[in-house]
């Protein structure tokens, strides 16, 4: 089996390898392919992934590249984890939003079209090169915008799931929490990639207990703590909403905060200087404590379990994905792409039935994807209004004269990465 990651010069990488070795039962890699156009970052994190498989014991080959078609020749699947602009470009999305009174955020709000416009382009232009070497690959998408980069990869006809760790991250918390593997702890969760909420803690797969009364009840300050929310808040909507839905229920809160301190890029460009020094120690052969501050959590363990299941040789039978809606959620369009528990296989996810949702989180659930038709279009066809468009239907802008001033903002400070502008 061959295995491409696209951005395998991210320090995000180490985190991979390392499961990809722990793992290796559950995704017998034979060759692993790190494509990387930053050769001086690519040598670091090549030497450091080499030593890890070796510690462990992995048979596996790791080769490293700069040339994204002999990377991908042959692959059965390739991850894709890049950043159109690095975290220069990331700097300035969490920034100049903050300047009309929006959220500043790399993934949602206006920050978050930017990223989208860089990146839609960028991953369809991979993914066509993928399909010319192998047309049976599989594209595991984990950058973001997830969802909106998923559904271009979709609608485009590429076999394309999008992944996020957000998920197996409640999986990890809530098992932790009520003292059982995490393999006993079925998510019901639903929405759209980075506002979703789980409304079920089922214990043993789908139709199993449900543990997320208990969970709220005796655990639920703890919750309400790592996701700065304050308790009364979720015990009145009686779900969990993932962290980026602060954006949303405190928006106000989030922007005064966010004025006041470094930005999140700052703080992981030098954290990225750190850990890129600590790999090109010949000696370090594991991923260091560090890595787990860079974020990305378990997203190792979610990556081989996708990448498993999706070629055939195992991997958990239900997991949460990106995939195109078909009716799952009767209020939005088929082709709309949600995150939800699938049923995942070599043919693909299929995602799995969800009850009627109340309509305090299927409204927000229709007006962000209105957002992502209209940011889909801007990233496809370009133009400066279709880009007020996008950032007039966001339910964080909504505002005609914030849209105005944070499109020409968007321009001026991405015009390099825009071909139309």
């Amino acid at each position: 089996m061959k295995l491409t990651v696209v951005g395998g010069g991210s320090t995000y990488t180490p985190e991979l390898i390392d499961g990809f070795a722990r793992l290796r039962d559950t995704l017998p890699i034979e060759e692993l392919v790190l494509v990387d156009p930053a050769a001086e970052r690519l040598e670091l994190v090549g030497g450091l992934a080499r030593r890890i498989f070796a510690k462990q014991g992995h048979p596996g080959r790791i080769v490293t590249t700069a040339d994204l078609d002999a990377g991908v020749d042959g692959a059965d699947a390739v991850l894709l984890q890049l950043r159109v602009g690095g975290q220069a470009a990331r700097e300035q999305d969490e920034t100049w939003p903050l300047e009309c009174g929006c959220v500043g955020q790399e993934t949602t709000g206006a920050g978050g079209l930017a990223k989208a416009l860089r990146t839609v382009p960028v991953v369809l232009d991979i993914a066509e090169r993928v399909r010319r070497a192998n047309p049976r690959a599989w594209i595991i998408d984990f950058t973001n915008p997830v969802g909106i980069v998923t559904r271009a990869l979709l609608q485009a006809g590429h076999r394309a799931v999008g992944l996020c760790n957000v998920a197996i991250g409640f999986q990890r918390k809530f098992a932790k929490l009520l003292g059982v593997a995490p393999a006993d702890v079925h998510l019901a969760h639903v929405g759209l990639n980075h506002l979703t909420w789980e409304t079920g803690v089922r214990l043993g797969g789908p139709e199993g207990e449900n543990a997320l009364p208990k969970l709220l009840a005796e655990h639920g300050e703890a919750i309400a703590d790592d996701l700065h929310l304050p308790r009364p808040l979720l015990d009145r909507l009686g779900v969990v909403p993932s962290y980026y839905l602060r954006y949303y229920y405190a928006h106000d809160e989030v922007v005064r905060e966010l004025r006041t301190k470094p930005s999140r890029a700052a703080e992981v460009a030098a954290m990225e200087r750190e850990l890129l020094t600590m790999y090109g120690d010949p000696a370090l052969d594991e991923k260091p404590a560090l890595l787990a501050k860079r974020g990305g959590a378990y997203y190792s363990e979610a990556a081989v379990d996708l990448a498993a299941a999706l070629l055939g040789g195992g991997g958990s039978p239900y997991q949460v994905v990106n995939a195109f809606n078909k009716g799952t959620l009767p209020f939005l369009p088929d082709d709309a792409v949600i995150e939800v528990q699938a049923a995942v296989g070599p043919t693909g996810p299929a995602p799995l039935p969800v009850p009627e949702l109340d309509p305090l989180f299927s409204g927000l659930i229709a007006n962000v994807t209105a957002y992502e038709d209209l940011a889909l279009e801007a990233a496809l066809r370009g133009g400066r209004d279709r880009v007020f468009r996008a950032l007039l239907a966001h339910p964080l802008i909504g505002q005609y004269a914030y849209a105005d001033a944070l499109t020409d903002q968007l321009i001026a400070h991405n015009r390099e990465h825009l071909a139309w502008a």
